[in-house]
């Protein structure tokens, strides 16, 4: 039977219906999992349409899945990097929700205290057990979103929850039921997707979950989690590791609008940021993060890099403000004692940082041949250079600027005598024996010793 689409306006085929494989061995796709091996990649040729909406946006994890991997979060940590969030998202919410716990005194109050903010966005959701006196909880809070596990691959289902897909669905279908008895509105977290039996037990789901919807009146978002990181943003990857085939299945097959559809991932292969934006370009409006991409095992998706993706996308920032990122790196520093490792994109003490003299003359010359983009005016943050045996005269020349702001009429080139002098200092350190780079305090303290630069400051 031919129909009409809602959502590409072309005569369709409505034929694919799919109905739960309730099959009585777990399928492990062991050619892909074979566990003593790495994970493979399948290809099966098939490609679907990218499918961008007009509005996406990002969701954030920190409180939730974030802080599952630090030391709990104190009330005041929480509320801060909250009011950061809100502040990064800009006036139209483009962080758009925050989940947060709400077993403890210590979460409640801490959701108490965001919600005097008056803050549209981030919206405050939680995550809680299926189990009916969590959802009186999240009720009573006047939460109107919670996320709930309901686990799809046969791994949990099987091995996990010692369930048939049946009961798996008869149990989860309940429990969404309960949710809508409380006037809430569930998140149902599609827990290990990428390791799902995507046609005999996910789709056929996720068209029991919409019908239930339906018959209610109330929406149900759907967050799909690569919960180990094995989803793959390739094109004409084969399911179930397949980033754009799992969208487009939940879209087309089981009729998931794209402003319910979640990408939540994890990055055990380096591939969290790329499959969150192929999650994006073939049709999910919403991508789950975290700051500095801190969680479970190798983390989540950095919520700071999703901002850039977002803006190289949509060729603007609509109104977030990045500089905040920087101040959310020095918060988690100096207010939280983290440890950013310093090679990490927009937030490590390096990412704009270069060692090697070559890169510091260019610099020097131009700074847009070795800076990713005007790292000052978007990040609050400017370019600059480690004094080590390879810097170079021009090295140390762009550091004496650099690190004390001179102006134009004050700043020293590679031929400075100023900047002779430190060369031949800096290598007889290295020629008796040193391997570290130079701190900024050694270099201040033989700067101030010298007569060239008080005859440079007078």
């Amino acid at each position: 039977m031919l129909e009409i689409s809602k959502k590409t306006n072309l005569l369709e085929q409505n034929s694919y219906k799919y109905s739960l494989q309730d099959v009585d061995t777990p399928n492990l796709y062991r050619e892909m999992f074979d566990y003593e091996n790495v994970p493979k990649i399948a290809f099966n040729h098939r490609r679907v349409p990218a499918n961008m909406p007009e509005d996406i946006w990002i969701t954030d994890t920190s409180f939730r899945d974030g802080q599952q991997s630090m030391a709990p979060y104190t009330v005041k940590q929480i509320v801060d990097l909250y009011k950061l969030m809100a502040k990064l998202g800009g006036p139209y919410g483009l962080i758009r929700q925050s989940e947060f716990f709400i077993y403890t005194k210590k979460d409640q109050e801490a959701i108490h205290k965001c919600m005097e903010l008056g803050y549209k966005f981030p919206e405050i959701t939680t995550w809680i057990r299926a189990q009916k006196k969590d959802f009186k909880m999240v009720k009573d809070l006047e939460i109107k979103e919670t996320g709930i596990l309901v686990s799809c691959s046969d791994y949990h289902i099987f091995k996990k929850m010692n369930m048939s897909r049946r009961q798996a669905v008869d149990f989860y279908l309940e429990t969404i039921k309960d949710a809508f008895d409380a006037g809430i509105v569930p998140r149902c977290h599609l827990e290990d997707i990428t390791r799902a039996d995507f046609y005999g037990f996910v789709v056929p789901f996720v068209n029991e979950i919409m019908k239930l919807s339906k018959e209610v009146g109330i929406p149900v978002k759907i967050r799909a989690c690569d919960t180990m990181g094995y989803g793959v943003p390739y094109t004409e990857v084969a399911l179930p590791r397949s980033v754009a085939g799992i969208i487009y299945g939940l879209q087309h097959y089981s009729g998931v609008p794209s402003e319910m559809l979640e990408w939540h991932g994890h990055n055990d292969f380096y591939k969290a940021v790329a499959n969150a934006s192929t999650a994006w370009l073939y049709g999910a409006c919403s991508v789950n993060c975290s700051l500095l991409g801190i969680g479970e095992r190798t983390g989540n998706i950095p919520l700071e890099a999703m901002v850039f993706e977002y803006a190289s996308l949509k060729g603007s920032l609509d109104g977030m403000d990045p500089t905040v990122i920087t101040e959310i790196a020095e918060y988690f520093k100096n207010e939280m004692g983290y440890d950013i490792p310093p090679m990490t994109p927009f937030v490590g003490e390096n990412f704009n940082v270069t060692r090697a003299g070559i890169h510091a003359d260019g610099l020097m010359k131009d700074e847009e041949i070795y800076n990713i983009f005007d790292t000052a005016k978007i990040l609050g943050r400017a370019p600059g250079v480690t004094v080590s045996k390879t810097s170079g005269l021009a090295g140390i020349a762009y550091w004496v600027n650099e690190h004390f702001k001179l102006d134009d009429s004050k700043k020293v080139n590679k031929d400075h005598p100023l900047v002779a002098k430190l060369k031949d200092w800096v290598d007889e350190m290295y020629a008796d024996g040193r391997t570290t780079s130079l701190a900024n305090k050694e270099i201040e303290d033989k700067i101030n010793q010298l007569d060239e630069w008080k005859e440079l400051i007078k």
